[in-house]
């Protein structure tokens, strides 16, 4: 009997509830506090059940310690989003009930299923080039704070200012020529000082960190950084947030993943496409940055691929030329080489090079690339508010007209 063993975490509390796969039976349940003490507990527990299988709602977030505890004793654990233990959970349950109990047999329930319940592994690499990412973010957020408090000091102490491009050592040139008149300038001055230390400390820390990145990524065996446009930063976002690239079945999956995969939008005879707003936008950003560096510069795999498809007659605008093919194409390939994607109908076409593909429509080298990502809205004309002698004081503006004349002339 397989016995999947449902698990609803809480920053204090855990539950659990063991379900028979075969009949979706609860078989028995237990709540235990989170400390090691009681993850022992649970683990006794549950051994009663030989063949069995965890399933941890939200494994990356509050479960992410008890995932990590059993995965470490060779436990199988499975992620459970709360998105789908809350679909399980009202046909079945009903009354719209909800207590630990209930869901925990809702992410069992998904696990029996084969819903979507994804495998947890180990920590290891990934998570470090996620977790330095992040502190990376929060750096670069810090600093940015930081130059503009200087900018608004040296605003207050000179005369106009300094200039936009200001680094660490100018300014500190320029307060060293500076000679304070009175108490409140001298004050400005030690504080303009304390600012060009913030900035020369978070320079350190962020040269530190891209350099532990460029070690773990050489560490992992990754060759992403043999690729065109792929520094340590943008390596350690796409191995971080990625983690296991075979996870994906298909390099279309892990583009609908990352939000690269263009939306059709058709009607009758007509077909056009849009970029997606949707998936880790992260992992988004990385590879637009990849595809902008790639057809900036002459040569490479990616330029010579855009071209091809501008000679053929795809547009600029609409991103045909850029929107035909699968998005992540480059990272499964670098990132995990024991992956074979198929080339058949319906799979992956072969693209120019082998490996290369532009992760993102709607590119023009000589154009800016960070407006709107949508296609440009037709407005109607305003609405004339002038009574016209068509229409009498018990008459209304036709339907057509009728919405522009309620929108303000803000929006319009």
């Amino acid at each position: 009997m397989t016995v999947v063993i449902g698990v609803d975490p809480h920053k204090s509390t855990h539950t659990a509830a063991a379900l028979n796969a075969g009949t979706n039976k609860t078989l028995d349940t237990i709540r235990i506090d989170a400390s090691v003490s009681e993850y022992r507990r649970l683990l006794v527990w549950a051994r009663r059940f030989p063949d069995r299988r965890w399933a941890v709602e939200n494994a990356w977030g509050l479960g992410r310690h008890l995932a990590q505890w059993l995965i470490a004793r060779g436990e199988k654990v499975t992620d459970v989003p709360s998105t789908a233990t809350a679909r399980v959970r009202e046909p079945s349950r009903g009354g719209r009930r909800k207590n630990d109990t209930i869901d925990a047999a809702a992410a069992a329930s998904v696990a029996a299923l084969h819903g979507d319940a994804v495998r947890v592994e180990a920590e290891g690499a990934s998570t470090v080039l996620r977790m330095l990412d992040e502190r990376r973010t929060n750096l670069t957020r810090q600093r940015t704070r930081t130059v503009n408090q200087l900018h608004a000091v040296m605003r207050e102490l000179l005369p106009g200012g300094v200039s936009t491009d200001l680094t660490a050592n100018q300014a500190a040139d320029a307060l060293r020529r500076l000679r304070p008149s009175s108490p409140v300038e001298h004050a400005r001055k030690e504080l303009a000082r304390d600012l060009v230390a913030d900035v020369r400390a978070l320079d350190v820390r962020l040269k530190a960190n891209q350099q532990r990145m460029h070690d773990t990524v050489a560490d992992s065996g990754s060759s992403l950084l043999d690729v065109v446009g792929v520094g340590p930063v943008v390596a350690a976002r796409l191995l971080g947030r990625t983690g296991r690239a075979s996870r994906f079945r298909t390099a279309g999956a892990f583009a609908v993943h990352t939000g690269t995969a263009p939306i059709e939008i058709a009607s009758a005879d007509k077909s056009r496409h849009r970029l997606s707003r949707h998936g880790d936008r992260q992992l988004n950003n990385a590879l637009h940055t990849i595809a902008l560096t790639q057809v900036r510069m002459p040569g490479t795999k990616g330029r010579i691929y855009y071209d091809t498809k501008i000679a053929e007659g795809k547009g600029h605008k609409g991103g045909d030329a850029l929107s035909q093919t699968p998005s992540g194409r480059p990272c499964l390939a670098h990132h995990d080489r024991r992956r074979t994607p198929s080339h058949g109908r319906g799979g992956l076409r072969r693209t120019l090079g082998g490996d290369y593909e532009i992760p993102r429509g709607r590119l023009n080298p000589a154009h800016q690339h960070f407006g709107s990502v949508t296609s440009g809205t037709r407005h109607r004309p305003a609405y004339d508010q002038t009574r016209s002698s068509s229409l009498t004081n018990t008459e209304e503006p036709p339907l057509s007209r009728r919405a522009d004349y309620l929108v303000p002339a803000r929006t319009r």
